[in-house]
């Protein structure tokens, strides 16, 4: 078991001038020939293993299907595909030849495709049968792209992906790249706003994530890793990719349409999955199954990210399975930077301790640290040396990169503090939380109370305009199986927030509600909800 505290004070980054993810690391595990690096299942009973070296040679030969296309060192890909396995080799041969890799969820629009290719210059496009329509829409309107690139069954104007990658070579000599080169391009989730791009060069994310595979993952060469989210946020690159691949572990993907509770109760019993991540709408969907049902005989290590995760949550995968929910804290822009690590003593609700190779603190306005149990920004020490797991910059947009520090410190967006231990404990998104009355109200808190009442699913907690104390709390609510709204079941909720946590927190108002607006991450869009009660929609 690691020594948090001498780990943390000893770490040091190690980047070389020169790094390349696909030949520094894959080709190292590759040089085993029968590695394990995935096990892709669908939901049609199909499985396919593929080991390190054969992603070594897809790769190559992928790399050389993108230079007859004309990509080159520095150029943008637009790469939109559900978890296909050529999600990953189209990521290791972008890195491979030192072309930038853009990925996107399926779920963009034709309008989402075109911002995004306008503002990244994106030269190639590679998406399947089902986003092609939507590219073919705006192609017109985006000079810039020179190629596009399906995965699936031929289209007119497209480049087959499969039938190219069979009949190109498998030599490919790879690119130098430099550590500090441009290697990634991601948008935010946009839970405060309209997406911003961030880049990531081939030490951040890469290297980086090191801390992510290591640490939190808690990664050996002998895992069998599960990482529950879309291919087109962030999140795919810590826990899907580079984390996981950093540290020798094989990948489980289950290629599926939509997320079901069901399902993937049934894969953890059947496969040999040994750890798991997954976003806290994943966790609160899974616990509402009868979990003594199921036996998951491998599984050691269970992480959450994207939100805080709900105590009551952590507490009731833990009754059933013995293990517990680790949260962990990063954003787009970084790799992991606090988790609850396996080292630490677990506190439910807590975001854990700051990661090595990084100084995390909470300041205030001018940039002074705060004291514990005083809440201010979360921030990241960024000079006199910045962390190799940190973002270069917002894609040529230099107000925006400046306008997130302040001094010598990078600002999240987040809000946090500090107890006597070090643990950092979230409030909410700077902007989410709530001022009623002379108080202010982090959701996460009020939105973790109403989970411990039976009827409440899933909620989300929000500022909702008030004559008198200027905004109160309004929670729109997911009830459970079994529950109808009523006003009496809003009293009783109401009652329940003031009986555990302070009083002046309650609800005032209460929604009932089917669904609630999310981010492809699975993070709450409260922004949107709040901006609704605002306009005076309601």
């Amino acid at each position: 078991m690691m020594d948090y505290e001498r780990e943390y004070a000893s770490f040091k980054w190690e980047v070389p001038e020169y790094f390349n993810f696909t030949r520094d690391v894959i080709d190292r595990w590759a040089a085993d020939p029968g590695k394990l690096a995935m096990i892709w299942v669908d939901d049609h009973g199909n499985e396919v293993r593929r080991t390190f070296a054969d992603f070594a040679r897809a790769a190559r030969r992928t790399a050389n299907v993108l230079k007859a296309q004309g990509v080159r060192k520095g150029d943008v890909i637009v790469l939109i595909l559900p978890r296909l396995i050529e999600w990953w080799e189209i990521n290791l041969a972008a890195i491979l030849m030192g072309a930038v890799i853009s990925p996107g969820t399926t779920q963009l629009t034709a309008k989402d495709i075109k911002f995004r290719c306008e503002t990244a210059e994106a030269v190639c496009v590679i998406t399947d049968e089902d986003n092609a329509p939507k590219v073919d829409e705006i192609i017109a309107d985006c000079p810039t792209v020179k190629s596009r690139i399906i995965v699936g069954e031929h289209r007119d104007g497209w480049v087959n992906l499969r039938a190219a990658a069979a009949a190109a070579s498998e030599s490919f000599e790879t690119v130098m790249t430099r550590s500090d080169d441009n290697a990634i391009l991601y948008f935010t989730s946009g839970t405060t706003g309209y997406p911003k791009m961030t880049v990531h060069t081939h030490a951040s994310y890469p290297i980086g994530h090191i801390i992510t595979g290591k640490y939190w993952l808690d990664l050996r060469p002998d895992d069998l890793h599960w990482n529950l989210s879309d291919t087109g946020w962030a999140k795919a690159a810590w826990s899907s990719f580079f984390g996981p691949w950093n540290m020798g572990a094989a990948l489980f993907v289950h290629h599926s349409p939509r997320f079901s509770p069901r399902k993937t109760l049934e894969l953890l019993q059947q496969y040999p999955i040994t750890t798991m991540c997954g976003a806290p709408t994943n966790y609160r969907m899974i616990v509402l199954e009868d979990l003594s049902k199921y036996k998951f005989p491998t599984l050691r290590h269970c992480v959450g990210a994207g939100e805080p995760l709900n105590p009551e949550v952590i507490e009731t995968w833990k009754d059933a399975t013995g293990i517990i929910i680790r949260d962990g804290y990063g954003q787009t822009e970084s790799v992991l930077i606090c988790g609850s690590f396996p080292c630490l003593e677990p506190r439910f609700g807590s975001m854990g301790k700051p990661s090595p190779g990084f100084d995390i603190q909470v300041i205030d306005e001018e940039g002074n640290i705060l004291p514990p149990g005083k809440e201010g920004d979360i921030a990241v020490r960024v000079k006199p040396q910045r962390p190799v797991g940190l973002f270069k910059e917002y894609w040529k947009n230099p107000d925006k990169t400046a306008g997130v520090h302040r001094g010598d410190w990078y600002i999240t967006g987040d809000r946090a503090y500090k107890d006597e231990d070090g643990y950092l404990w979230f409030v909410g998104r700077a902007d989410d939380v709530i001022l009623a009355a002379g108080y202010r109200i982090g959701p996460f808190e009020v939105e973790s109370a109403l989970l411990e009442h039976d009827a409440v699913a899933e909620s989300a907690v929000v500022s909702s305009p008030d004559e008198l104390r200027g905004e109160v709390v309004k929670a729109f609510i997911i009830l459970a199986p079994g529950y109808e709204p009523s006003d009496e079941l809003v009293k009783e909720l109401q009652e329940h927030v003031k009986r555990v946590t302070a009083p002046y927190k309650y609800p005032r108002k209460i929604e009932f509600v089917d669904s609630l607006p999310k981010t492809v991450s699975g993070k709450i869009r409260r922004i949107e909800l709040r901006e609704r009660e605002w306009a005076g929609k309601r």
